[in-house]
């Protein structure tokens, strides 16, 4: 047959699939599972994540409570680090979900996705979601030790603070995904993940109260956007305790901004407006990235 002989019905047609929202919510659900199978296939990383807060809670609460027990009565000090703990936990493996985004770049993966017929914001939110389902199931397997800190397992005592942790989860790793947007080696983004979390742990009030603090920690407290996730979970579980007044107002003093406490929906109207922001910066930087 020769080249003239060639009608149009023997070409073979390209089909390019159809655009849209649905065509999107596919790529953001392939992303998503994609990052829980890799999840549950490295157990390493899943244990180790576990490992940090499991310590901070049973050692340093133990050694730190036995030396403020007399001034807080009616209350184990590990009470109080077990929201803290619980967000430590949710930065640790969020960070790690959005260093994956670098092993992909590294490795050639990431711009075979970015070439996909779909929108980067669906590969951007599909990383968010599901680095947040992984931290918040971290979260959990810390929420059930609660017992043994003195946290009830009250029904609406577990739903809140799994809901506030997702929130948490998400808003930590959009932020790591806006971290991990530019970046193109993994000893670079561990350092400046480690570089991030530890002062936003540090200063969100998870390891001591935010009640008295000098001028200048408070303004560095009420800054950090881990602090609007951590204070809400510890107002849940405070609101399951006995504590007596004087103690609740050391230990659980609030969010103040010049001298008005935040309302609890206030605070996680803070988080939720950090995690569209945070959302929407990393899926420019990924337009801009390749």
């Amino acid at each position: 047959m020769t080249a003239t002989e060639v009608t149009e019905r023997d070409v073979v047609r390209v089909v390019l699939p159809r655009g849209g929202a649905a065509h999107d919510l596919r790529a953001v659900r392939v992303v998503l599972h994609r990052e829980f199978l890799r999840f549950v296939s490295d157990r390493t990383r899943m244990v180790s994540s576990l490992l940090q807060p499991v310590l901070w809670l049973f050692v340093m609460g133990t050694g730190l409570g036995s030396l403020v027990r007399d001034s807080i009565p009616g209350i184990d000090f590990r009470t109080f680090m077990f929201p803290g703990m619980i967000a430590m936990t949710v930065i640790t493996t969020g960070m790690f979900s959005a260093a994956s985004i670098v092993w992909d770049r590294e490795f050639g993966f990431l711009r075979e996705m970015l070439v996909a017929p779909v929108g980067r914001g669906a590969i951007v939110l599909g990383k968010c979601l599901g680095g947040a389902l992984m931290a918040t199931s971290q979260g959990v397997l810390i929420l059930a030790l609660a017992g043994l800190v003195g946290v009830p397992y009250a029904p609406g005592l577990l739903l809140t603070l799994l809901g506030e942790m997702f929130l948490a989860a998400f808003t930590i790793t959009a932020f790591g995904t806006l971290l991990a947007a530019r970046m193109k080696s993994m000893q670079s983004f561990f350092g400046v993940m480690q570089m991030a979390i530890m002062p936003m742990v540090f200063l969100s009030g998870a390891m001591f109260p935010l009640a008295n603090l000098p001028s200048w920690l408070h303004v560095l407290t009420t800054v950090n956007p881990l602090t609007y996730a951590v204070d809400p979970m510890r107002h849940a579980v405070f609101g399951y305790l006995n504590v007596p007044p004087q103690v609740d107002a050391v230990l659980n003093p609030g969010i103040v901004w010049f001298g008005w406490r935040l309302p609890i929906g206030l605070e996680l109207g803070v988080v939720a407006a950090f995690a569209v922001v945070l959302l929407g910066v990393a899926i420019a930087q990924f337009k801009r990235s390749e």
